[in-house]
């Protein structure tokens, strides 16, 4: 009894400590919410006024909305190459019997332990030598790097909780591999499968580091907000904000929505 109301406190306290932390992390939020609507002609809290001026100008600005399309280009391409190659790779790393298994995995885990902008002054060296410098699918492939190691955690862990009898079932009943693997493994991976894709998709389009490395004048959303404080502080700058932080919270919720559970299927011969 002792010990499950000892557990029952720590579980409360460590509850009320992360919700503290979040709501820490969110206190920002009530500062750029409201500026995003703000009448002045700056930056200014609280606003005299409200109005939706700045994202209107974002709206009617091309520069800001081809940025915002380049974004949404260079993350979509990441999420592709970062799937196409994460999920193979995790298959690899998780029913692999090769000695060299544990080396290739630490390997892949290299992108989200080296500092980014080591990783960004290396990418930076090979690509120069490519004449990718400033092509926005360079800049996918150099996201889709970074991306990689989330999906290959992610399904891995899927994949090691996943019941392997499911496939030799399959097989009993005249499945082929690529049959089993595409009726059977993959939907019920489904939830990991979804949140590596939705999570490489977040990772580049809020990515900044290697985009001030690669992009060059083609810029993306990030770059160009950054630039944006560099030259000019305006409410642009906090409506554009507000958007981001919509958009990851749709990309949030369409993750716990399409992530959860996994799917029931039936192998016909």
């Amino acid at each position: 009894m002792r010990r499950t109301r000892r557990r029952s406190a720590g579980n409360i306290v460590l509850g009320i400590f992360a919700a503290a932390v979040f709501a820490f992390l969110l206190l920002p939020l009530l500062v750029v919410f409201p500026i995003s609507l703000s009448s002045a002609a700056y930056l200014q809290f609280p606003p005299p006024g409200y109005s939706w001026q700045w994202y209107q100008r974002y709206l009617d600005d091309p520069s800001w909305i081809e940025a915002t399309l380049r974004s949404v280009q260079v993350a979509t391409l990441c999420t592709v190459l970062a799937m196409a190659l994460g999920v193979p790779l995790a298959f690899f790393l998780v029913r692999s019997r090769f000695p060299g298994v544990r080396v290739l995995d630490r390997v892949t885990a290299a992108p989200i332990i080296v500092p980014t902008i080591i990783l960004s002054i290396a990418l930076y060296g090979v690509f120069a030598r490519l004449q990718l410098i400033g092509a926005w699918y360079g800049l996918a492939v150099a996201h889709a790097v970074l991306a990689l190691p989330f999906v290959v955690i992610l399904v891995s862990a899927g994949l090691r909780g996943f019941d392997e009898a499911q496939e030799q079932a399959a097989a009993g009943l005249g499945a082929t591999w690529p049959r089993i693997i595409w009726r059977v493994t993959l939907p019920q991976l489904r939830p990991s499968l979804v949140s590596a894709a939705f999570l490489s998709f977040i990772s580049s389009f809020d990515e900044l580091v290697v985009a001030m490395f690669l992009s060059g004048a083609s810029m993306t959303l990030p770059k160009k907000m950054f630039d944006n404080i560099l030259m000019e502080i305006d409410p642009t700058i906090a409506a554009v904000s507000v958007l981001q932080i919509l958009l990851v919270s749709v990309a949030l919720g369409l993750t716990s929505l399409f992530g959860r559970g996994a799917l029931t299927t039936t192998i016909t011969r």
